[in-house]
């Protein structure tokens, strides 16, 4: 049987992984499945919507997917193993473990219902084209991937996406309503010290784990990129993942027709449809404090140059205006992978 076919946003939160995974799901032989390591806790257990507006337990295809695994599954101890094998602080020890070759993230007991579900999900969507369909999972959280890494079965490429940690500081401080949970609960608002780290500390992760050592599976995308020219970025990104870009869902330069996906949790602006403006969303550039733009600055400066984000604050600049320049990753290689060659561009 042929491996899963599995595109994973890696990165940190706010950086525009919403957006990209739902475009990419309106590709053929392609699916927008979300962010599958919320799957147990905020769809089987919370019964939380499915990107199509249903209920996840009433989702046809979920249910088809769900029924398909074997038995019995415990989406509560699924779910809270998931939370303690892949907490920050046992970061140090996997990135060691995956530097003398060995299984980043340790066997586990629920890893086989973990592994059936990228299967399930493939054998519930067909064939999808040649290889078979591509699972787009923007679980973005880099030890997550690093255990589908080396999960039997799964045929994993690396999706870095990346934003100026200045307007992803900026986007974690705004009030969102929790997607389907009950009342009027609100997405976590970290502080801008706290989403500065987080961004540096998955970012530098996402590097170590794929970067350098597997650069015929990873592309590094920036978000500023994709707004800047979504159907050109969005082309390189489906030839990296062996997808047909022939039909892409753009109307205009700047605006993309969105269908409704089956994605599993995520930020709430997965259940748009319809035109979809796809913009630079600016606002941070004079939003941010200066306090806190000068503490988000300091705190990701290892990786801001290599990034090709300023130091300074920018003025607020038109949609087609880059903000710089990545720079090497790797010694003696170029920054960026485009369908398993390097370029120097910056945009993948």
């Amino acid at each position: 049987m042929s491996r899963v076919r599995v595109l994973y946003l890696a990165g940190s939160g706010r950086s525009g992984s919403t957006l990209v995974t739902t475009v990419l799901g309106q590709l053929d032989g392609c699916f927008a499945a979300g962010e599958l390591r919320y799957l147990w806790q905020r769809g089987v257990l919370d019964d939380r919507p499915c990107g199509c507006g249903l209920p996840f337990g009433d989702c046809p295809l979920w249910t088809k997917v769900v029924g398909a695994l074997p038995p019995p599954v415990d989406a509560g101890r699924i779910a809270a193993g998931l939370r303690t094998r892949l907490r920050m602080r046992g970061l140090p020890g996997l990135l060691r473990r995956h530097r003398a070759g060995r299984t980043a993230v340790p066997a586990h007991s629920d890893d086989v219902v973990l592994a059936a579900l990228y299967t399930a999900l493939a054998g519930a969507l067909g064939p999808g084209g040649p290889g078979g369909p591509v699972i787009v999972d923007s679980s973005k959280l880099p030890p997550y991937g690093a255990l589908l890494d080396g999960l039997p079965g799964i045929d994993l490429r690396i999706l870095h996406v990346v934003r100026d940690p200045r307007a992803t500081a900026f986007s974690w401080r705004r009030r969102r309503s929790l997607d389907g949970a009950p009342g009027d609960r609100l997405m976590s608002r970290p502080p801008v010290w706290k989403a500065a780290l987080l961004w540096l500390v998955w970012n530098a992760a996402t590097l170590r784990l794929w970067g350098c050592r597997a650069p015929d599976r990873y592309l590094r995308v920036r978000y500023e990129d994709f707004v800047a020219d979504p159907a050109g970025t969005t082309a390189r990104i489906a030839a990296f993942a062996g997808l047909d870009a022939d039909r892409l869902p753009f109307t205009g330069p700047h605006e993309v027709r969105l269908d409704a996906t089956h994605s599993v949790a995520g930020n709430p602006s997965r259940h748009r449809t319809g035109p979809v403006p796809v913009t630079d969303d600016s606002e941070w550039i004079t939003g941010l404090s200066r306090g806190g733009y000068l503490v988000a600055s300091t705190v990701t400066a290892p990786l801001l140059r290599r990034f090709g984000y300023p130091l300074r604050r920018p003025g607020r600049r038109p949609s087609d205006d880059r903000p710089g320049r990545p720079s090497d990753d790797c010694p003696g290689r170029p920054a960026d992978v485009a369908g398993g060659r390097r370029s120097d561009d910056g945009e993948g």
